[in-house]
C-alpha cells in the first residue's frame, strides 16, 4: 500500500483540525464553503425573498445547501430559485435545480440559459477553479479563464442592480479583472472571508449594483 507524502499528511492533519470542517460535519452541512459564503451574504445582506441565484461550480453542494435553506428561511412562501452547475457530479438537494456539465461548452452553457427561460438572475455566484497543478503560469490563466466566462454570464443574464460574487486568484490578470468588474457595476469589493484559508491565494470579488450600460 503506498504511503502518503508528508505534503498530504499535513494537508489531513489541517483539514480534520480545522473548525469550520468540524462545524459543518456537525451542522449537517456538505463543505465547510457554506461559511465563506455565510459570512460574504450576511455582511452585505445580498439576500432577499424569491430571489433567483445561479451557483457556478456548485460541487459538493456547500453554497447551494446554505442557499436554500436560508431563501427558505426568509419566506416560504417565496422560496426563490437556486440553479446549480458543475462539471463534477452532485448528490440532489431538495429544491436545488442541478445542472452537470462543464461550463466552458457551448451546449452546457445553453442548457442553462434555457433552464432560466429567459427570466433575468438576481444573483450570480461562482466558486470555480481549474484541477490545480502547482504550477501558476498554468493555474491562473485558467483560473481567469473560467472567471472571465462567469462575467460573460452575469453581464447577459444578471439583471441591472443585481449582484456578482466571484472566487478569484490573486495575480496575473487579478488587477484588469476587477478593473472591468467597476466598468459594469456600482460597488466593487475585495473579501477575504475567515473560512478561506490563510495561505490561500483566493479572494472574492463582490461586485454590487451591475450598471444597464458599462462605462
Amino acid at each position: 500500500m503506498a504511503t502518503r507524502s508528508k505534503s498530504s499528511q499535513r494537508w489531513l492533519k489541517e483539514h480534520f483540525s480545522d473548525p469550520f470542517v468540524k462545524k459543518a460535519k456537525a451542522e449537517g452541512l456538505r463543505s465547510r464553503a457554506a461559511y465563506k459564503l455565510e459570512e460574504l451574504v450576511e455582511r452585505d445582506r445580498l439576500l432577499k425573498p424569491g430571489m433567483t441565484v445561479v451557483d457556478l461550480g456548485a460541487a459538493p453542494g456547500g453554497w447551494s445547501q446554505w442557499l436554500r435553506q436560508e431563501l427558505d428561511r426568509l419566506d416560504p412562501a417565496r422560496p426563490g430559485r437556486v440553479v446549480a452547475l458543475d462539471i463534477l457530479e452532485m448528490p440532489p438537494l431538495a429544491g436545488v435545480e442541478f445542472l452537470h456539465g462543464d461550463f466552458r461548452d457551448d451546449a452546457v452553457l445553453s442548457r442553462l440559459e434555457q433552464s432560466l427561460g429567459g427570466r433575468p438572475v438576481d444573483l450570480v455566484l461562482s466558486d470555480m477553479a481549474p484541477n490545480m497543478s502547482g504550477v501558476d503560469a498554468v493555474d491562473l490563466p485558467r483560473a481567469m479563464y473560467l472567471a472571465e466566462l462567469a462575467m460573460d454570464f452575469a453581464d447577459r443574464h444578471l439583471r441591472t442592480g443585481g449582484t456578482f460574487l466571484i472566487k478569484l486568484f490573486q495575480g496575473v490578470g487579478f488587477d484588469e479583472y476587477v478593473r472591468q468588474l467597476r466598468r459594469r457595476y456600482d460597488k466593487v469589493a475585495i473579501r477575504k472571508p475567515e473560512a478561506s484559508r490563510r495561505r490561500s491565494a483566493e479572494v472574492y470579488a463582490l461586485a454590487q449594483g451591475k450598471r444597464a450600460a458599462m462605462k
